[in-house]
């Protein structure tokens, strides 16, 4: 049996980029644990029965005033990890706010995590690795997927913290990355569906630094018997995501994206950041 800790910025983070990953780890009969960071104070609502969640654009919260969307998060979460099964979620040790995106007011927040000093969030990181002892550590690569700066913050803390443990004690540490292939596949079969509302993007359009080119992905997790779950934990996100025909979701952009039961890795050099180069032309599974 393997034990795996998922590290992730914000509630939603965890069944968007890893929902395969984790359904699939606790139905082989894996221990799976789900460390987020913030609440994901700054998320933009979708529903519009939930939009007086969220601040006007523009305008920074107080430090003394209440969060209203933070906790429907921290219930959205807790609803995921349900639906997921993991064995135990828990919040980042620390007083840190989702920073939103670089430049926003919430950036300036005096709790904003993505200002937090790195060796300071990388101590609690390590603190909760040294705690659950895990085999394998998955996070963000250090463009933190989509260069969101809770993400990038993330990643940052992730390799400190693993990286000041000892040799006997450091886990496996992984990024989730997407083969360039894969992403050309998923986006042609978004081309192909007919999601009412929705934006599709064309083959041309950029794709997020996330993905890579497919010879430095050299894990995987193939289960399509997993896109159901993925997506009932997904319905948890309400706030955040809404999901189409079964396979199909969108943030508040309203672009379709597709749930395609895999999911692609490549291990980190905790004393770089970097991603390792692939020694092997086929990928392994994620635990190996």
């Amino acid at each position: 049996m393997a034990r795996l800790l998922f590290v992730h910025a914000h509630p939603d983070d965890e069944t968007l980029a890893n929902g395969i990953a984790i359904a699939h780890h606790v139905r082989e009969g894996h221990e799976v644990h789900v460390l987020t960071a913030t609440l994901g104070e700054e998320g933009e609502v979708i529903p519009a029965d939930l939009a007086h969640l969220e601040l006007p654009a523009g305008q920074p919260r107080p430090d003394d005033v209440a969060d209203p969307l933070a906790d429907v998060r921290r219930g959205e979460l807790a609803c995921a990890m349900k639906t997921l099964g993991v064995t135990s979620s828990r919040f980042l040790p620390g007083d840190w706010r989702d920073s939103g995106m670089a430049g926003s007011p919430a950036s300036r927040h005096p709790r904003a995590f993505a200002a937090a000093p790195v060796e300071v969030v990388g101590a609690a990181v390590a603190g909760v690795v040294r705690e659950l002892a895990p085999d394998v550590v998955v996070t963000y690569d250090e463009h933190g997927g989509y260069a969101h700066p809770d993400h990038i913050q993330v990643h940052r803390a992730v390799v400190s913290g693993v990286g000041s443990l000892a040799a006997g004690e450091r886990p496996r540490l992984f990024a989730t990355v997407t083969p360039r292939s894969w992403a050309q596949q998923d986006r042609q079969m978004c081309l192909e569906s007919s999601i009412e509302g929705c934006t599709t993007l064309g083959l041309d359009d950029p794709f997020p630094p996330s993905v890579v080119p497919d010879a430095q992905v050299t894990h995987e997790v193939v289960d399509q018997s997993c896109i159901e779950t993925q997506a009932e934990a997904l319905r948890c996100h309400r706030t955040q995501v809404t999901v189409h025909d079964g396979h199909y979701y969108a943030l508040s952009n309203d672009i379709v994206a597709v749930l395609s039961g895999r999911e692609g890795f490549a291990e980190i050099d905790a004393a770089t950041g970097g991603l390792i180069a692939a020694h092997e032309t086929s990928r392994q599974r994620l635990s190996v």
